[in-house]
This record gives structure tokens, sequence and C-alpha cells, in this order.
């Protein structure tokens, strides 16, 4: 967008928005936002349409969302895209989700480049489809040499089961005798996450109302900052994800301490 504004070929919405980006200053931005991006099947309801509808809606949304991130030049961007608790949906509902993940790929690939976001996945790769995969392994090895914003997506991932992966890596590395259990610290176990190499989570917005975490980015999120809206996914705005970025710029995080004495 900023090349746009620059050549003066934006609109008034996007020249508003970047004069919202003033309230956040960059020193009080977090480095690593997560958002859970819930309610699109509730948003296709209330508009009296099919849930995969809201699905469709809420990947314009992402698109919105992840160009603010990297005007912003937020480090990390890590979305929860499909849990591993999203198996148990009917399989029309997956099966629509799997196609319009393949479909995202295809479509913002180039756009993601441009904007010299680099890709990963996070979560286990059973279940997917061999050629689904291998469009995934083709995207992250294309936008690999970029040096913008690291743009996570969680797909076929919990938490907790993103803690046990790691657990057993480690574990079968003591048994070869490749690490010792004592040596195993916060550094070592980061290291086999599937964010290893990211900063901690900052931030994380949850849309449509929930107030939980719902298995995502346990170990991550240990200090994150919530934020939470009524707001269905489908209509969350850049505006509003400014909002909780103001927001988040006010809160005091003291990491279990106490308040330095000014």
């Amino acid at each position: 967008m900023w090349k746009k504004i620059l050549g003066f070929g934006a609109s008034k919405e996007e020249q508003d928005l970047v004069s919202l980006y003033d309230k956040v200053p960059e020193d009080r931005r977090p480095r690593h936002v997560a958002i859970i991006m819930d309610g699109n099947g509730r948003w296709a309801e209330g508009q009296g349409l099919i849930r995969t509808a809201g699905h469709a809606q809420g990947v314009k949304t992402l698109e919105r969302i992840m160009e603010t991130c990297v005007d912003l030049h937020i480090e990390v961007l890590t979305v929860y895209a499909f849990s591993t608790e999203n198996w148990k949906r009917p399989r029309p509902e997956v099966d629509f989700l799997m196609n319009l993940f393949s479909e995202y790929l295809d479509k913002k690939i180039q756009k993601m480049d441009d904007n010299h976001v680099r890709l990963r996945f996070l979560g286990r790769e059973d279940g997917m489809s061999e050629a689904l995969l291998q469009k995934m392994h083709a995207a992250v090895d294309r936008l690999a040499g970029n040096d913008g914003m690291v743009f996570n997506i969680a797909a076929n991932y919990g938490g907790q089961d993103e803690i046990l992966r790691a657990a057993q890596t480690l574990a079968a590395r003591a048994k070869a005798g490749e690490i010792a259990p004592e040596d195993i610290d916060e550094d070592v176990f980061e290291s086999v996450l599937d964010t290893a190499g990211d900063p901690p989570v900052d931030l994380v917005i949850r849309t449509s109302g929930d107030l939980r975490l719902s298995n995502f980015l346990l170990w991550q999120a240990a200090y994150a900052e919530f934020w939470f809206t009524q707001t269905n996914w489908p209509d969350f705005t850049p505006e509003e994800f400014v909002d909780a970025l103001v927001d988040f710029a006010h809160r005091k995080r003291r990491f279990g301490g106490l308040d330095k004495k000014k």
C-alpha cells in the first residue's frame, strides 16, 4: 500500500488507514501477532448463506489484515486456519476448506512474494492430500529467500500436539545420546517447536466473542496480551486491527515482575 500512497494512487480509505497507523508508535508495536479467525460460519448464517460462504469471505479479510501487518512492519503474523479438532466438522465443510486453502496459495503467492513475505506452516501434515502438501512445500520454498514478515499458517495444528511432538523429538535425541536431559532448557525446547526462530507471541486477537485460547500456541503465548472482539472474522477490518494494536501499546507488560519505579 505504501507504494501506492507515495505514487498518489491510494484511495481515500487507504489514506485514512495510513493516518491511523500513526496512533501506534513503532516502539510499542507487537513483534508477533497471533489471530484466532473465528466466526466465519456465524457470519454466513447471519447473512442467510451457507457456512462455506463465510470461509470464502474470511479469506478476503485475511488478505487485508496481512497487508496491514506488512505496512506496519509486524515481524510475525500467525493465523489459526485449521485445528487438529476441526477434522470433526462435516466432511463437505472440511473438503471446502482444503480446496479454499489450495486456491489461496495459487492466487496469493505472487502478492506475498511482492511484499517480501516468508511463509511457514505450523502443525501436522497427516490427513492432507499429497497434492496440497506439494503446493504448500512449493510455496514455502518460493518465499524462503524473502526478508520481510513471517506469515505462519497454523493448519492441522494443536498447541498440545505441538508440545508433545517437541517432547518426543527431544526424548529421541536424548535416547540417542545426542543431548543430555539436563541440557534441555527453554531455548532448546523452543528450537524444536513449529515456530522455532520466531519471537514469543505478544498479542493474541480472537474474533466473534469467544473468550478462550482453543489450543492455540500454548507455549508461545505464555505471556501474550489478549484482545477480544464480538466482530465475526469476515467483518473484521484493518481499522479494528489497529484499534487492537493501540490497546496493546497502552498495556503494561511486567512478565511476572513489578512496575519499574519512576
